[in-house]
């Protein structure tokens, strides 16, 4: 199965490096990545010429240039870049396990989107992480992790649940099965349908507002929250206006009641543009 990646990056080379290594050693090779970069600087576009050069894998850097907070806006763009029907989005500071793109490519289902998570790394344990403990796999080896500042919680299950375990956990789960940006996929018919992301969302639940408007239209939430595994690495959120995150909320509950499926900000008014020359 073909798969697009779609990874998000705003400004930090150093975290978006360790995820690109994670890719370049995943068990499924069918895949091509688009950087979704929302006005980055020259030193992520360096990165990124530099695993063009001197990789195998296939990279698009799809960027616009720094006006705030427009990820859905790159998104849309990411998703349009994309040649291949299936789409996995990640963010440039979660670093994939080996099989993570295996999981996405096996559980994938005609009228079903999936639904990850991450399993969150402390600041200490994020800086501590090299391409050797990346290529290797010992980052996400429980032991190293706790050695390297990362605490004890229920939360570790994430990284050690072997496939029959991660089956059970998924099906009893209490999280709800949302959509999520971090750790998500979908067919690029359906998210063509309910025409992407809202751009005039900014941070705070865009990604949820989207995997709802995917319910409405018929498409199916399934979980991959304990076997399609990536390691979350720790940044400052100076972006984070809790106003707008209350009204994102309040606009996805609008959404989820009154069944919009298509926002009119989204994929469409690129095509648009595109077609008349613009």
């Amino acid at each position: 199965m073909k798969l697009s990646v779609v990874i998000s990056t705003y400004n930090s080379p150093k975290w978006l490096e360790k995820v690109l290594w994670g890719y370049s050693i995943q068990s499924h090779q069918d895949f091509e990545i688009i950087i979704a970069d929302d006005g980055s600087g020259d030193e992520t576009r360096q990165l990124i010429d530099r695993f063009c050069n001197n990789t195998t894998m296939s990279i698009q850097h799809v960027w616009h240039p720094d006006n705030g907070f427009q990820k859905c806006r790159i998104l849309n763009r990411a998703v349009m870049a994309a040649t291949h029907d299936y789409i996995v989005f990640s963010d440039g500071d979660c670093i994939p396990r080996r099989d993570f793109l295996s999981v996405h490519a096996n559980q994938a289902l005609p009228g079903h989107y999936l639904s990850g998570g991450y399993h969150k790394l402390p600041m200490v344990t994020s800086k501590a992480i090299t391409k050797d403990d990346i290529l290797t796999g010992r980052c996400f080896d429980l032991k190293w992790l706790k050695s390297q500042g990362l605490t004890t919680s229920y939360k570790n299950t994430k990284l050690t649940a072997n496939y029959w375990e991660a089956r059970l956990f998924n099906l009893l789960t209490p999280t709800r099965c949302r959509f999520k940006g971090s750790n998500g996929s979908a067919w690029k018919k359906d998210i063509l349908l309910v025409n992407g992301f809202d751009e005039t969302m900014a941070y705070g639940g865009e990604d949820r507002e989207f995997g709802v408007r995917l319910v409405n239209a018929g498409i199916k939430p399934k979980h991959v929250r304990y076997n399609a595994v990536v390691i979350h690495l720790d940044h400052a959120r100076g972006y984070v206006d809790s106003d707008i995150v209350t009204a994102n909320k309040q606009h996805r509950l609008n959404v989820e009641k009154t069944g919009i499926t298509r926002t009119a900000h989204g994929i469409q008014q690129h095509q648009s543009l595109h077609t008349t020359g613009v």
